[in-house]
């Protein structure tokens, strides 16, 4: 196959982390895609193997209508770590129109319908991998420039690429920039956890700071009571909650722990803080004023699972709707960690979320001897040093995500970071507006707190890929 070039854009909205990776429900109405035709084509199971050509079946899309045949890049949006059932319509549709490009999007291997297995046993598990989910992107690349090539009559012809994601998809975008260079002419890494990290104890010490001292500190004496509480009378405690289905206490505390990051990690704040610092304000029990938050918003509107949440129901590997939590931790316990473990002092989450509970979680669900080497992703990717060249990192001020992210920029490389200040700039924010849940359709970003400060970010990423497609020469080869 040729070498070719197309404008990537990695997942913008399919595969949310939440505090611990879980994921929120994704858009049920039609009108949110662009388009949910499916198509397939065969991948290659295990890409470091020279013995091993086994395939399976991976999904993708394709929106072509904005797509300029004469000359057009074409983003590719790389679900994450969830089932890719269509193209979201977000901001990346206003920047496929204004560049003329096409849109695809890939499925991640083992998600949604692209598992090469009927079981996700730890062993299945094996080609589960960030450097796999790379090797995916470069053979499809491959298979879809010449695909296109040939549905529009061109002659190896080679179009510009552009990598986009958000979140961990967001760090794939910036590690395929590094990785492949010569297959993408640039990167956009929205809040993109490049770095790997062991004890994250900074994630819940900006879930504070985004909270603001009054907010924190209602919060706080919310953890105190409930653990207090728990060994009283656990069970009560779960059902006020509706969570009377967590039976392990450390689970039960994770999931409020969640509950709360996930209210500033998607720019919705004051959803949350707003009728705890009443039912404080009017000597309310608080206990029962964050239950309520929890069951009508979290596990209600915003959609989260108790599954998620239950580490009988995470060792399960049948392939089904919940199989998705069970796949994004083996990746934490694999690769990234990212264990947001309490800090050891000024904590908003329980003192009993440590270290010691992720590995358990890690041994029990997939079995002894399996836990996270960051230090070999570190070293592998290069973390926040990371050595790429023309990738973008954006970042919401208010998100706990971003202490994994690139938050300098390396001008001499040509890596800029941007960070997106503002009451509810979250998640992706500069590329799903504000909220960054529910969906805004083409990332609206008039509910933000302050648009003019999306609307800048967003300005310099139109420059940088504006720029990046005029510097994109591969070598004298012919472009559309």
């Amino acid at each position: 196959m040729n070498a070719l070039f197309v404008l990537l854009l990695l997942p913008l909205l399919s595969p949310l982390l939440t505090a611990n990776g879980k994921r929120f429900r994704l858009p049920t109405d039609p009108g949110a895609y662009l388009t949910q035709e499916v198509h397939w084509f065969d991948q290659t199971l295990d890409h470091f193997s020279p013995t091993d050509h086994r395939q399976f079946k991976q999904r993708y899309y394709e929106f072509l209508d904005y797509y300029d045949v004469s000359n057009g890049p074409i983003f590719l949006k790389i679900c994450g770590e969830s089932t890719c059932p269509g193209i979201v319509n977000d901001y990346t549709s206003v920047l496929a129109k204004k560049f003329g490009a096409a849109l695809v999007s890939l499925e991640h291997r083992y998600y949604g319908m692209s598992s090469p297995f009927k079981l996700t046993t730890t062993e299945n598990l094996r080609y589960l991998s960030s450097k796999q989910a790379l090797f995916d992107l470069a053979v499809f690349r491959q298979y879809y420039q010449e695909s296109l090539n040939s549905k529009y009559n061109h002659s190896k012809v080679e179009s510009p690429w552009i990598v986009f994601g958000v979140s961990y998809p967001g760090a794939l975008s910036a590690w395929f920039r590094l990785k492949f260079p010569h297959l993408t002419c640039g990167s956009l890494a929205s809040s993109a956890v490049v770095l790997a990290v062991y004890n994250f104890s900074k994630f819940d010490q900006q879930v504070g700071d985004s909270a603001g001292p009054e907010c924190k500190s209602v919060l706080q004496e919310i953890t105190k009571l409930v653990d207090q509480q728990l060994p009283l009378d656990g069970v009560a405690v779960k059902d006020l909650f509706g969570a009377s289905t967590v039976k392990d206490d450390v689970d039960f505390l994770y999931l409020l722990a969640d509950a709360a990051a996930i209210a500033f990690q998607y720019g919705n704040p004051d959803v949350l803080c707003s009728p705890l610092l009443e039912a404080k304000k009017s000597n309310q029990n608080l206990v029962e004023a964050y239950a309520k938050y929890v069951k009508e918003y979290y596990l209600g509107k915003f959609g989260a699972s108790l599954n998620a949440y239950n580490q009988q129901i995470l060792k399960k590997t049948s392939l089904g709707a919940e199989g998705g939590d069970r796949l994004w931790w083996f990746q934490v316990c694999t690769e990234v960690a990212y264990f947001q473990v309490a800090p050891t002092n000024d904590s908003v989450r329980s003192p009993r979320i440590d270290t010691r509970y992720h590995l358990d979680l890690c041994k029990n669900v997939f079995g002894e001897g399996v836990y996270p080497d960051v230090d070999m992703t570190n070293i592998y990717y290069g973390g926040t040093r990371i050595a790429g060249s023309k990738i973008i990192f954006t970042n919401g001020s208010q998100d706990p995500w971003r202490h994994a992210s690139k938050q300098t920029s390396s001008p001499e490389k040509d890596m800029p970071s941007y960070i997106t200040k503002c009451h509810n700039c979250g998640h992706g924010s500069d590329l799903r507006g504000c909220p960054q849940s529910p969906l805004n359709i083409k990332g609206d970003a008039g509910n933000c707190t302050s648009p003019e400060a999306v609307q800048k970010v967003r300005q310099q990423i139109i420059e940088h890929i504006d720029l990046w497609l005029s510097q994109c020469d591969y070598d004298g080869k012919k472009h559309c």
